[in-house]
């Protein structure tokens, strides 16, 4: 993330890839576009909806947007309907949602044949009124908060998957034992490993930029197969979309090619782990080039950093309240196999200057001053992680929340510093405890989400694992 502030929001310029509604309405007319993917994130981040045809969109769409089944946001990733959300049940009939496209959002699907995406927003058909539970209205509620504080929040995501040399179909096939990884060495900045693979991450690149996602740079990971893609930071809502669309994007790009991704946390026990590191900062509403996290007191020792009393309380918020974020931060069983120490994933939850052991790393100076958080993986879902951290610093702003003295040396090694959960139970408990979620969240959002990660929990102790048969087949 660089230390500038962002450039604006691109319009619908030549090759920026994004469309403005009158755009996309002129490409439809025209034949240019022929299917517009109509979309919204689901509970864990993915991008569900419809193919909708140019005349059906122009006629229906347009004006009136589309509807589907309100189970979307009440099942499980074998697109099950679960019991017990209170959102939506059996005993509700499984009624519709509005989905109300966010123009902002519209650009061309560059990587598909004559396709845009539109990202939508969803309401109750019954009342009009936004979902609070969706993971974009969650998010956009933390928004609303900080605008109303005088803030504008802006971040990026760092998000890491590993390429294999398989496709979906052959890792099914293969039960997802043995793959064949694109790399055989760790390859951490490895520009030679990066040739190999750039057929693949170089088309995942452009079409992003075509697409109207900017990215800054992709580079090779501290994995075999193992690549990092980083996108230009900006607002959160709009990072969060952007997110979404690389992760979406990627998986399409790879199949389309004959190969496949992982985002999972940690695919193999031998590997690194995926990570999704998010860098946020706060701006002036009134002054939108003006940072607020430098200040005129005294550096950080030994840095060029002034951090400003408010950056300061923001990183205690953060601090604070991170064992109650992590239903959010690490939302799947396999998220936790993640913290080890010795990997690059955060097992300390304290901060530091610079210090990649650190869960919370601060880094940057003047308009640049951010605080990074290693915790989430690349299975989080972004308009969660980013509503999770932004109401935690915002709390820490409200309530002038120090941090604790900054660490130096090995955070792996300080185990008198709080530690990162390491289990989905552990972290339901802290969430279920957690009056500041509540709070900052509201009731509703808090219990869809920790329902969905009991039944997560549930659905994991009741499996039969490889590694059980392993074990106990002859043995036991």
């Amino acid at each position: 993330m660089s230390g500038s502030s962002p450039p604006p929001h691109a319009s619908s310029g030549p090759n920026s890839g994004r469309l403005t509604r009158a755009a996309l309405i002129e490409a439809l007319r025209q034949g240019e576009i022929e299917t517009v993917l109509t979309v919204f994130p689901d509970l864990y981040g993915r991008l569900v909806g419809k193919r909708i045809t140019a005349p059906f969109f122009l006629d229906e769409v347009v004006d009136g947007g589309m509807h589907v089944c309100d189970y979307l946001l009440a099942c499980d990733m074998e697109m099950e309907p679960v019991p017990g959300y209170r959102f939506t049940s059996w005993d509700t009939g499984y009624g519709d949602m509005h989905c109300v496209p966010d123009w902002s959002t519209a650009r061309r699907a560059s990587w598909l044949e004559r396709s845009a995406i539109v990202i939508c927003d969803v309401f109750s058909e019954r009342t009009g009124e936004p979902i609070a539970i969706a993971p974009r209205s969650v998010l956009k509620r933390q928004i609303e908060r900080a605008t109303q504080a005088g803030y504008i929040a802006k971040g990026a995501s760092e998000l890491e998957l590993f390429v294999f040399r398989e496709t979906y179909e052959s890792a099914r096939a293969k039960h997802y034992e043995a793959l064949d990884t694109f790399g055989e060495y760790i390859e951490d900045y490895h520009i030679l490993q990066g040739t190999r693979v750039e057929p693949l991450i170089g088309e995942i690149r452009r079409q992003l930029e075509a697409s109207g996602v900017p990215v800054e740079f992709s580079k090779g990971e501290w994995g075999h197969g193992q690549h990092e893609i980083n996108l230009r930071y900006c607002e959160l809502l709009e990072m969060a979309d952007r997110h979404v669309l690389y992760k979406h994007a990627a998986k399409e790009i790879a199949l389309l090619q004959k190969l496949s991704v992982t985002f999972m946390a940690k695919w193999n026990a031998a590997q690194a782990g995926n990570s999704c590191h998010i860098h946020a900062s706060l701006w002036d509403r009134d002054d939108p080039e003006r940072a607020l996290f430098p200040g005129d007191g005294a550096p950080i020792e030994g840095t060029r950093a002034q951090p400003s009393e408010l950056f300061l309380h923001w990183l205690g918020g953060l601090i604070e309240h991170a064992p109650e974020l992590m239903i959010f931060f690490a939302p799947l069983i396999n998220s936790y196999k993640r913290y080890a120490a010795g990997t690059f994933a955060p097992t300390a939850i304290g901060w530091a200057y610079d210090n990649r052991t650190a869960g919370f790393r601060v880094l940057g100076h003047g308009n640049g001053l951010r605080a990074e958080c290693r915790i989430p993986g690349a299975d989080a879902n972004p308009y969660l992680a980013f509503a999770a951290i932004l109401a935690a610093g915002l709390d820490g702003i409200a309530r002038r929340v120090s941090p604790p003295p900054m660490f130096r040396g090995n955070l792996y090694a300080a185990k008198e510093l709080p530690q990162v959960p390491r289990t989905l139970r552990d972290a339901i408990e802290a969430a279920e405890g957690s009056q500041f979620l509540r709070t900052a969240l509201g009731d509703d959002v808090v219990e869809h989400y920790l329902h969905f990660a009991r039944c997560e929990l549930d659905s994991f102790s009741r499996s039969v694992t490889t590694w059980e048969r392993a074990r106990y087949f002859e043995r036991a």
